[in-house]
């Protein structure tokens, strides 16, 4: 049941991203995100973390106009965690789209954000810092401990789509 919940999720987010003129677009300001009161990084809380959020990934030593990987993030309140957020990835890779669970906080300024492909080993360590009063993420994703040589650490830009409160 949760795999079909999530692909329906993302059906949405795939359907929402065109909308909003992806890949690569930045969402536009609109009257609502305007009439939001802008609040400092340290007093974001896991509410303003929830709804769909546009990626792109890019190396250390590149450009963020020249992703590697683009794709979504949909975060929702976490069942367990009240403090924490939960939800699913979809981004573009070699071959076809990777999927994975995802689950984080945001506290005292710091975004961080666990990333499993099977929901049962961690992939993924994300560390970042919220800009644009909460609307952007910055930061970086690396390998998880245990995880094959090689693997690239990146850079990552989460854009909040307009309309998501």
């Amino acid at each position: 049941m949760r795999r079909r919940n999530a692909r329906a999720r993302f059906a949405l987010a795939a359907a929402l991203l065109a909308l909003a003129g992806a890949p690569g677009a930045q969402p536009v300001p609109t009257a609502s995100s305007a009439a939001t009161p802008c609040l400092a990084p340290q007093d974001i809380g896991p509410q303003q973390l929830y709804g769909l959020w546009q990626l792109s990934l890019w190396p250390e030593d590149g450009h963020e106009a020249a992703p590697v990987s683009r794709g979504a993030l949909l975060f929702e309140r976490h069942p367990a965690y009240p403090g924490s957020v939960r939800g699913d990835l979809r981004r573009s890779g070699p071959g076809p789209d990777l999927l994975a669970l995802v689950s984080g906080d945001v506290s005292d300024g710091e975004f961080s954000l666990d990333e499993s492909q099977d929901g049962q080993r961690m992939d993924a360590v994300w560390t970042g810092e919220p800009q644009d009063c909460g609307r952007s993420l910055r930061g970086i994703r690396r390998p998880a401990e245990g995880r094959p040589a090689g693997e690239p650490t990146l850079r990552f830009h989460l854009y909040k789509l307009p309309g998501w409160h």
